[in-house]
């Protein structure tokens, strides 16, 4: 359909263009020379002009990628929940945010080998500005979210995105992961801004909209590092938010967040996939009339699954207690591991600047308060 050109992903017909004409990008060769060091040049170039689909992209060639970037970077990926879903069904996974790339890859690479249908995935303009980053985002799926807009022309690209992702999700048969938020969480605090589901909802052709939720079968994501690869990075738009300054971005910094999540230590990595919400729905059309009120509770069920299943790693309690100057939580992490993270401390930050070591700190303790709100949940 022309009208999703501008946003979509390639169709498999395009495919094998648009490599012919990325094969020999040096970013392209980066990759490749990354993913398979003991493999000639002319070998892998040969099988990616061979290559026809996406699917055959991402299982032949990124798949590979994310599992050099877990051996390089992590100490392991697993996962929990997956065996929940079905097979051959398109589900619409609603995740907290914490790192550009991986975040979907990884989430993809758990559907792969689970056997599920992968995803569409939005990814923010401000990221493809680059014509090989749009390049590859669009071998790997990914949907075009435009930012910025004047408010009548953003009004104009949520209702054609949220069309998209209903055409992806009922027609086609293809799951879709979106962010509960607009770009990444930055200070750990994971909560689902009711104007993506605002934006979701005006793709319904359902006279009640908690009827076209239940149809789509939301599946909430929550997705952990032990560490943060980009933590320092987001300290200074924290700062300046903390300041009531307008931040800046400088040139490049996404391109350098986003190389930066993917090389930087991860450590231990978890991701859950939460059940899908159904009786949740049914709830909320019983008991709420108000549409809005109906997403603000909507946003709340997303919210309790996130929170609940985050996977908390011995870096959040250790920060939890070095921030409260407490031992609430010593007996989760031993002293080696506090000793690492406090070396991380000095490394990554000014710890004469309070206020950068208690964002830091914050950054990674605030998943502890949030789950401690759950009762037995920490």
């Amino acid at each position: 359909m022309q009208k999703f050109d501008n946003i979509r992903p390639f169709y498999d017909a395009e495919v094998n263009e648009a490599i012919q004409g990325a094969v020999n990008h040096p970013m392209m060769k980066a990759l490749m020379g990354f993913t398979f060091p003991d493999v000639d040049e002319e070998v892998w170039k040969e099988q990616l002009k061979r290559t026809h689909s996406i699917r055959d992209f991402q299982c032949n060639f990124i798949y590979k990628s994310v599992q050099k970037v877990l051996a390089k970077s992590s100490e392991g990926l697993t996962t929990s929940g997956f065996e929940k879903l079905e097979p051959n069904t398109s589900y619409l996974f609603i995740s907290n945010h914490r790192d550009i790339i991986l975040d979907t890859s990884l989430l993809n690479v758990s559907l792969f080998d689970h056997g599920l249908v992968m995803t569409a995935s939005a990814i923010g303009d401000n990221l493809v500005k680059k014509s090989f980053l749009k390049t590859l985002s669009k071998l790997n799926r990914n949907f075009i979210v435009q930012r910025g807009l004047p408010p009548r022309e953003l009004l104009e690209s949520s209702k054609l995105m949220s069309e998209y992702i209903a055409q992806l999700l009922l027609r086609e048969n293809r799951s879709v992961w979106i962010a509960q938020r607009e770009g990444r969480t930055k200070d750990g605090n994971d909560a689902t801004h009711t104007g993506v589901l605002k934006m979701l909802a005006m793709g319904s052709d359902e006279a009640n909209v908690m009827d076209y939720f239940k149809k789509i079968r939301i599946v909430p994501v929550s997705i952990s590092y032990e560490y943060d690869p980009t933590d320092a990075l987001k300290m200074p738009q924290l700062l300046a938010e903390a300041n009531d300054e307008i931040y800046v971005k400088e040139k490049n910094e996404d391109f350098i967040t986003l190389l930066s999540g993917i090389i930087g230590q991860k450590k231990r990595i978890h991701i859950h996939v939460g059940d899908i919400l159904d009786k949740e729905l049914d709830k909320i059309e019983a008991e709420i009339d108000n549409k809005n009120n109906q997403i603000q509770a909507l946003a709340q069920a997303i919210d309790d699954s996130i929170l609940q299943s985050y996977k908390l790693w011995p870096t959040n309690y250790i920060a939890y207690d070095l921030l409260n100057k407490s031992n609430t939580y010593s007996d989760l992490y031993t002293e080696d591991e506090k000793s690492l993270f406090e070396r991380r401390l000095e490394m990554k930050i000014d710890e004469n600047n309070p206020q950068m070591l208690e964002s830091f700190l914050a950054m990674y303790a605030n998943p502890v308060v949030n789950k401690s709100k759950y009762q037995d949940a920490v």
